[in-house]
């Protein structure tokens, strides 16, 4: 779930185009493949899968390593992966969407729809806004280190349960003063949209994002949901001991709700995100709360390469490369998202949870293989 900035060697599966087996020798190496021979060399992932976008709607894509590490079962192209936190860019369009209807305020305070719910030591909902929510300048502590065992061991945990374990911890700083990751934000902006609508989270995402684009390998997983229903590949987890990584493909990934819960392909994430970012006829959101989307804030101060809108993040590759995209961790998963304005977009997922900055660190950079050579 968090955002962080920053195995044995297996060969590389053969690239494909549009569907079409790649040239046996291209004039210059594909830096998308070499992106994800860098996952399985360098960050000891079992595999790693991207899906490129290119302006003129056609994908490539591309596997590396295989799909399981002991069966050496070969990697499954554009399968269904768990994608994190780029679920919370999915949170963040709907609310932008309640936002166009009138139904949500981005300035008022969370207590406004979720009345005496955010309390916690230097926790005041009353001074929080629906913004600062999205944009994680709210304060609010995160909870993520306190329920991986419960994701790890398939044990359900409630979006107010998530909550009330948050709540133990104190606020981090007062809202507005600083920008500080944290899965919090999400789920009391998910509770929101259940509270403005008075329907479950997954069924508005799936009607006003899922259903309108047409994602078909995309979904939210129902309570209780531990596996994930298409092909796909086995997921790890490093091991603090050294030990080979653990296979832990089928988790519980209800404590990640709104923040981190979701299940996609790289080629519908790519669909997604183009989407998002589209400023004529776009399919999600209206002008203004496009703009709202890509204001930002400093992530890191004196850092000017990255920046926090709400629900994503815009990533300054170079003065002629900018994108906008979302990277998620998860038991099993990492990955990493983007597009660019004028419509073009990259994903990339590595099948071990990144435990490093360079590992995260490694994702954007295939990413920004594929977005920024033409």
């Amino acid at each position: 779930m968090r955002q962080r900035l920053a195995l044995s060697t297996l060969a590389l599966a053969t690239a494909v185009t549009a569907g079409v087996a790649a040239p046996a020798s291209a004039a210059r190496p594909d830096p998308v493949r070499q992106g994800l021979e860098t996952l399985v060399d360098s960050d000891h992932a079992p595999g790693a899968l991207a899906s490129v976008l290119d302006g003129k709607g056609k994908f490539r894509t591309y596997t590396a390593g295989v799909g399981n590490r002991d069966t050496h079962a070969k990697m499954p192209r554009d399968a269904q992966v768990r994608i994190g936190s780029v679920t919370k860019s999915f949170t963040a369009a709907v609310v932008l969407q309640l936002v166009g209807e009138g139904e949500i305020s981005l300035n008022k305070p969370v207590d406004k729809y979720l009345p005496g719910l955010v309390r916690g030591e230097g926790v005041d909902g009353k001074r929080i806004t629906v913004r600062q929510l999205l944009q994680h300048t709210s304060g609010l502590p995160d909870f993520e280190d306190d329920v991986t065992s419960d994701i790890l061991e398939r044990r359900y945990v409630s979006p107010r349960d998530a909550l009330d374990i948050a709540l133990k911890h104190k606020a981090l700083f007062k809202p507005g003063k600083k920008w500080s990751y944290s899965n919090t934000n999400y789920l009391v902006a998910g509770l929101i949209v259940e509270r403005v609508t008075g329907r479950p989270l997954a069924q508005q995402i799936d009607q006003r994002v899922i259903q309108k684009l047409g994602l078909r390998h995309t979904y939210f997983p129902a309570p209780g949901e531990t596996t994930i229903r298409e092909r796909h590949p086995q997921g790890y987890r490093p091991e603090p001991t050294g030990a080979p990584a653990r296979n832990v493909t089928a988790i519980d990934p209800s404590a990640a709700w709104a923040a981190g819960a979701m299940v996609s392909t790289n080629s519908d994430l790519n669909r997604f995100f183009s989407a998002l970012l589209k400023d004529d006829g776009n399919p999600l959101l209206k002008k203004a709360q496009r703009k709202q989307m890509r204001t930002t804030v400093a992530m890191k101060e004196g850092d000017s390469r990255y920046a926090m809108g709400l629900g994503i993040m815009r990533v300054k590759q170079s003065d002629t490369c900018v994108f906008w995209g979302h990277s998620g961790g998860i038991p099993g998963f990492g990955t990493w998202s983007g597009a660019t304005d004028d419509g073009r977009a990259a994903s990339v997922t590595m099948t071990l949870e990144p435990k490093t900055g360079e590992a995260v660190q490694h994702l954007e950079e295939t990413v920004a293989a594929g977005l920024c050579r033409r």
